[in-house]
């Protein structure tokens, strides 16, 4: 074997070996593409991801591709450093160069370009789309026999690689990418787009108005007394009913008398009768995201909250469905009243206060997926009639019962969640 032969096959060496960690870097690169940050970038028209795209269409040409260029390469490189060896080291040549080989390619065309594909992949996505695309149309008689032999034997285990297609991202693996998302968006925002996936999870008893709380005008009333209800009112509506709340006739918005009331013109109880919006009912268990869309449908910003028996257990309005998603509209002044923070960093807490309004006013993560008030929480995990003294722990925050009527909880003092407290998973 001349020098120059020798010198020829040395340059060849290099190259192959050189080839071999190109295609290396290519597999890992283009398998660990994020599928749905490329789709994004193909709909603002990036040419190179609608490439990309292009290759990831059909992975069986791609890994055949690339799998024949490296298997090609290796092997050739093989026989070139064995032909070198051999002509300096006789027989011996053969086997150390089957040892320094394996250790090169190892290092050099493997493990060191994949790794590096795989810290970025994005940036050597784009640098090799390319040439493996060229590549491709080079070599793609042989790409195409050996699918056909590699599909073949996959369609005997009943895998269709004509049928691939990206798997759509769960509900729960959502919530993952936006919780990956912290410091590219406002917490705020991040809040509001769990609180939208969350919204399926939830109903409309978990954000509705409990009956006892409603708020609304009885008929049988004087009319003055119902006048100085109407302008006590600082919602834009008032359920009407006669005798209770079961008995609703209908929602009255004040908007529609407050002009007669500022224009001092007459106004009475038939006439009021006039001005009643038909009442709309939704059964308890009505999805969130379900209720939001009848909102939509029927115009309605106002629901009833009706049982099996059609009792009426609560009211929910597009408001609280709304806040459930964004946060409060107002402030905290309306339950200011009913949750008082104390000097020790404790809350003092009204019994019939909602968890999950508990939660929002404080920051704090009392279970919201059980019971919906404080009252049934804490009764709930007593498992027994609540008494006055009584102190429970409740997923780290000690609890004390201050007051109870009727057999139930009025009111409670909540104090932080211990320090060594450790969440259940």
């Amino acid at each position: 074997m001349s020098e120059y032969q020798i010198v020829l096959f040395a340059l060849l060496l290099v190259f192959l070996i050189i080839l071999s960690g190109f295609f290396s870097c290519s597999e890992t690169a283009l398998m660990a593409l994020n599928r749905y940050k490329l789709r994004h970038q193909a709909r603002m028209k990036k040419r190179y991801a609608m490439r990309l795209l292009k290759l990831l269409k059909r992975p069986d040409r791609l890994l055949g591709v690339v799998l024949i260029g490296n298997t090609f390469a290796n092997i050739l490189a093989s026989s070139l450093l064995t032909l070198i060896t051999f002509h300096f080291l006789g027989e011996k040549g053969a086997i150390l160069s089957a040892l320094g080989l394996t250790f090169i390619v190892l290092i050099i065309a493997e493990i060191a370009p994949k790794t590096l594909a795989a810290i970025y992949p994005d940036r050597v996505a784009r640098l090799v789309a390319y040439p493996i695309q060229i590549i491709l149309q080079i070599l793609y008689p042989f790409v195409w026999l050996a699918n056909m032999l590699a599909n073949g034997l996959l369609r005997l285990l009943r895998i269709r690689v004509t049928q691939f297609a990206i798997e759509p991202l769960t509900r729960e693996e959502l919530r993952s990418v936006v919780y990956d998302t912290r410091g590219k968006i406002s917490r705020q925002y991040q809040n509001m787009l769990l609180s939208i996936l969350d919204l399926s999870k939830l109903t409309v008893e978990d954000v509705m108005i409990p009956r006892h709380e409603i708020q609304g005008i009885d008929v049988d009333l004087t009319w003055e007394e119902i006048l100085a209800q109407i302008y006590s009112f600082h919602q834009d509506w008032a359920p009407v009913y006669r005798d209770n709340i079961n008995q609703v006739m209908g929602i009255l918005y004040i908007r529609d008398v407050s002009r007669l009331l500022l224009a001092q013109q007459p106004l009475n109880k038939e006439l009021l009768m006039q001005f009643l919006q038909e009442p709309y009912f939704v059964p308890e268990g009505t999805a969130l995201n379900v209720q939001l869309g009848y909102f939509q449908q029927n115009q309605d910003k106002i629901a009833f909250v009706v049982d099996e028996y059609g009792e009426i257990q609560g009211m929910v309005t597009l408001n609280d469905i709304l806040e459930e998603i964004v946060g409060d509209f107002t402030s905290h002044a309306g339950l200011d009243k009913h949750i008082r923070l104390q000097e020790d960093g404790s809350y003092l807490v009204d019994g019939s206060v909602g968890v999950r309004e508990f939660n929002r006013f404080t920051s704090w993560e009392l279970p919201s997926s059980g019971p919906r008030t404080l009252n049934g929480l804490i009764v709930e995990y007593l498992e027994a009639l609540p008494h006055k003294g009584i102190a429970l722990l409740i997923a780290g925050y000690p609890i004390e019962i201050l007051q109870v009527k009727e057999k139930r909880v009025r009111a409670a003092k909540i104090f932080p969640r211990l320090a060594e407290y450790t969440p259940i998973e």
